[in-house]
């Protein structure tokens, strides 16, 4: 039975890539800032700017079954050079516009019969990393939120959370436009390679699918190994 997908930020990187696998046997809409062509007709799209705009509840389906928040961003600065208000814009992209769009999703995840939830922290939370102090502080809410929202609506609604480390997207194209950087960046994880979307993709379906049906509260470090080895 095809399941409906809401995909927040789905049109770029990893949201893209999850709307393409996904759309193979489910209903994917993508609500996002920017349309983007995709060759499946399994897949809609309505404007939408998460940080500003409330989701209008006409393009919704009746009933969600995955709801996915993929906006998010990368901030790396010396702590003393960052203004207050990138904390602020930070934490209002990465946490306050996942709150507000998912309390306007959550009637309709309630209506499904099992309905999962994915959100995405980074490796940063787990390990601590120079120059991360602000992504680290809005995407550890994340995974606190996770938790506890998970308890709360259990068995209703699942919830994880993914904690990718740096993956090939336009969202971190400015750490690997040159091959210096992609080479000194695979040397940092223990698999020697970036990320890739589809790697992330790839545990995002699983997570949203009934093969994860006894999932949920957890943090999945998709991240080359980084967060747990040391070699």
């Amino acid at each position: 039975m095809r399941k409906n997908i809401l995909i927040i930020g789905g049109s770029y990187g990893i949201g893209k890539a999850i709307a393409k696998s996904l759309a193979k046997k489910n209903n994917v809409t993508i609500a996002s800032r920017t349309s983007t062509k995709f060759d499946s007709n399994n897949i809609k799209h309505f404007y939408f700017d998460a940080t500003n705009d409330d989701i209008p509840l006409k393009d919704l389906p009746e009933i969600v079954d995955g709801f996915v928040f993929c906006p998010g961003s990368i901030n790396l600065r010396p702590f003393k050079n960052l203004k207050n208000e990138t904390f602020e814009e930070d934490f209002q992209l990465n946490f306050m516009a996942m709150v507000k769009s998912l309390k306007r999703v959550l009637p309709y995840l309630l209506k499904s019969e099992h309905a999962s939830i994915v959100l995405f922290s980074s490796v940063a939370v787990k390990i601590g990393m120079p120059f991360h102090t602000s992504v680290s502080a809005s995407k550890g809410a994340i995974e606190g939120f996770a938790k506890a929202f998970a308890a709360e609506y259990s068995p209703k609604i699942r919830c994880n959370v993914i904690a990718p480390s740096l993956t090939n997207t336009p969202l971190a194209e400015r750490f690997l436009n040159d091959e210096k950087k992609i080479v000194n960046a695979a040397e940092r994880h223990p698999l020697k390679r970036i990320g890739e979307a589809k790697d992330i993709a790839n545990m995002a379906c699983f997570l949203l699918s009934e093969k994860a049906s006894w999932i949920t509260g957890q943090v999945f470090g998709v991240d080359g190994g980084m967060s747990s080895l040391k070699v």
